[in-house]
């Protein structure tokens, strides 16, 4: 693929994200990420995709950092393990907002693309379920069940705070990423009673 083709490509998956991400994925026809594009042929979403529901798929190809959670090292210490979990999403769900918009909406239609996350985002549930086990069984982590501290855990870290609905019982401005990652460290860690 030259580079023109390359740079068409990136466009049509750009629009496609901001697309999917504030219609939904059902709410967005071809020819409208055609157009914000930058107009381009609708041709080529067959040409590099093959349908709008490949598009799908190629955008998690493009954007998500797959390798980044799948190559994680399963051996880390359970804290350690949990702190890289609240640090990694915490960096990406502020990194990529439209993307996380996009999984969350498809997550509560329960569509059929769920599959598709999956394959990208199980890995690190993965990971945090046998960090939190791990640390359980070592006496580091008081938890009862451990579902429920995994589902608590992903709730705390996928939920936006900073969304219009909460404006009129939040006094805090929004926080930096690294206030935020703190915060949601220190929230975390404690909620797990992990022994420090």
């Amino acid at each position: 693929m030259n580079t023109n083709e390359s740079d068409v490509k990136t466009r049509l998956l750009l629009a496609a994200k901001k697309l999917f991400a504030s219609q939904g994925f059902e709410g967005t026809t071809v020819r409208q990420i055609c157009e914000a594009a930058g107009g381009a042929n609708v041709a080529l979403i067959s040409y590099h995709f093959g349908g709008k529901e490949n598009m799908f798929a190629a955008l998690f190809d493009h954007f998500f950092p797959f390798n980044q959670f799948a190559e994680v090292d399963k051996n880390l210490p359970p804290m350690e393990g949990v702190k890289l979990v609240i640090r990694e999403v915490t960096r990406f769900r502020y990194s990529d907002p439209e993307l996380i918009h996009i999984i969350q909406h498809e997550i509560l239609l329960n569509t059929s693309r769920i599959e598709k996350i999956q394959y990208y985002v199980m890995p690190i549930w993965q990971s945090l379920r046998h960090w939190l086990e791990v640390g359980r069984d070592q006496g580091l982590f008081e938890i009862r069940s451990l579902d429920f501290a995994l589902f608590s855990i992903a709730g705390v870290l996928l939920f936006n705070r900073n969304s219009d609905y909460w404006q009129f019982v939040i006094s805090d401005e929004p926080y930096s990423l690294e206030t935020t990652i703190e915060e949601l460290t220190f929230f975390i860690m404690n909620g797990i009673m992990a022994k420090q």
